[in-house]
């Protein structure tokens, strides 16, 4: 019975010593600018990802994402993909990120999509985040650039 209670005793200070994890789901806001160095258009959508903790301070997310570039002869471009990151510090997450974006108008290509950005808590629930992605449009079309900021909420 003794080594019961010391085992039980052992768990739970390891579990009170042992920070929370948070893996939480997210949707958010965003607009930005996309340029391809002779051009730059406004841009806006909106993204609902999910992040899992892999360790405390460093964790992994995936995302789906509908953007849409604010001028005549363009759709919504439907995107999927990751991010990895680290939280130095709580409430903030600093991240890498790739995805794969579907093409924006009837006669473009799709693109991957690299880069990273950082996240910042503003509460416990909602968050603002900055973006920069390089896309890699292929098939002589030039890659393309974009900036992204955003507003979100976290559940």
């Amino acid at each position: 019975m003794r080594i019961a209670l010391v085992s039980l005793a052992a768990v739970a200070a390891v579990a009170a010593a042992t920070p929370a994890l948070a893996n939480e789901a997210r949707v958010e806001a965003r607009g930005g600018v996309i340029w391809d160095g002779s051009d730059s258009e406004a841009t806006a959508g909106v993204a609902a990802g999910y992040d899992y903790d892999l360790a405390p301070g460093l964790f992994v997310g995936v995302q789906g994402s509908a953007d849409k570039i604010l001028t005549d002869n363009t759709r919504v471009s439907w995107g999927a993909g990751g991010r990895i990151g680290i939280e130095p510090r709580d409430g903030t997450k600093v991240y890498a990120l790739a995805d794969w974006q579907s093409k924006n108008c009837k006669y473009c290509n799709s693109a991957v999509g690299v880069g990273g950005g950082v996240q910042q808590d503003v509460g416990s629930r909602y968050y603002v985040k900055a973006e920069y992605q390089h896309l890699l449009v292929g098939d002589n079309t030039p890659d393309a650039d974009r900036g992204l900021v955003g507003v979100g909420v976290k559940f």
